[in-house]
């Protein structure tokens, strides 16, 4: 396989998978802000830290708030991290490969790409019309997610698929359970329990994750045990040490694949030895930090083992807090 055609598989991937997680990071947020208590804090600008595009914001739009943030974060073609630009760089990636995929796949995909570029602007302007927009983005990208796994060979071209989405899916893991930390609860005691709980029951419910979690773990949501759940349970298919898994049985299937699925071993020991009983919001945004470095590493291996050319024009490229952008 050409290593052209391999990082365009790769970043279809990972643009489909943040089309979607972007979608969740967002609505994420809107829950946790209709469950806030009085005298706990919030701002929209956090959403812009998590994902790393605090400056180009600050360029484009000048100050947060809260109606420009969703408008950049879901329409704006030139924040590359936005709803509309994943699910267009997703298209455009498919194009050059249509012939290894199913042929539904780009017709569903361009008719995703068709619904978000009609609606994106309008869905980004109420709490309500956003959620529901949202919602519906999520349900259709499953669909094309489900459209590969039951229709495609597992070869090198669905292996790299499965790179891409896991390493998307894992980082934003990351990205929706940090947005916890940025939260500042009341002083009353009562109060920061009470709010507590409902944060994290959003955080699960924003990664559909709330009933496994209850099945699985408790019906209480504790902080420490949905962090753990989140981070390092084996079996809950969004979760950061699910994810590392599938891409270390992806590259199982891959030549050369030595340097990389050593990355993704070092990352899977260091996430095994966190220690998260003490769950202080500076710890555990440091804990968070860390992952994503390790995932950024995962991603540099991977970069270097099948897409490095000498006539590269289109090198990969970190943006922000490593939130990694393929340049069309």
């Amino acid at each position: 396989m050409l290593s052209r055609v391999a990082e365009n598989l790769y970043w279809m991937a990972r643009y489909l998978e943040r089309t979607e997680d972007v979608a969740r990071l967002i609505n994420a947020t809107t829950l946790m802000l209709l469950d806030l208590p009085p005298g706990a804090y919030f701002g929209w600008d956090i959403l812009l830290q998590v994902t790393g595009d605090a400056t180009l914001y600050a360029e484009l739009y000048g100050a947060p708030e809260e109606n420009r943030i969703m408008r950049f974060l879901i329409a704006d073609e030139r924040n590359p991290n936005s709803v509309m630009a994943a699910i267009h760089q997703a298209r455009e990636n498919c194009r050059t490969f249509r012939d290894l995929l199913p042929g539904e796949f780009w017709e569903r995909l361009n008719t995703l790409f068709l619904y978000v570029r009609d609606q994106a602007v309008s869905g980004a302007d109420s709490r309500h019309a956003r959620y529901a927009f949202l919602n519906e983005v999520i349900a259709r990208r499953h669909a094309l997610v489900g459209l590969l796994i039951s229709s495609m060979s597992q070869d090198n071209v669905y292996q790299f698929i499965k790179l891409g989405r896991n390493m998307e899916r894992a980082d934003m893991t990351t990205r929706i359970v940090d947005v916890t930390s940025a939260v500042i609860l009341p002083q009353d005691q009562g109060l920061q329990k009470t709010a507590g709980s409902s944060l994290w029951i959003g955080v699960l419910k924003s990664l559909s994750a709330f009933e496994m979690y209850r099945r699985h773990i408790s019906v209480q949501v504790r902080s420490n045990q949905v962090v753990d759940y989140l981070l390092k349970d084996g079996k809950f298919p969004r979760s950061m040490k699910y994810c590392l898994g599938e891409m270390e049985v992806a590259l199982a299937y891959l030549p050369n694949a030595g340097t990389p699925a050593e990355a993704v071993r070092r990352a899977r020991r260091r996430l095994d030895q966190l220690k998260l009983s003490d769950l202080r919001p500076e710890l555990l945004h440091e804990y968070l930090d860390q992952a994503q470095r390790d995932l950024a590493m995962v991603h540099r291996t991977i970069q270097g083992t099948y897409f490095a050319r000498e006539d590269s024009g289109s090198e990969n490229a970190l943006n922000g807090l490593h939130l990694q952008v393929a340049q069309a």
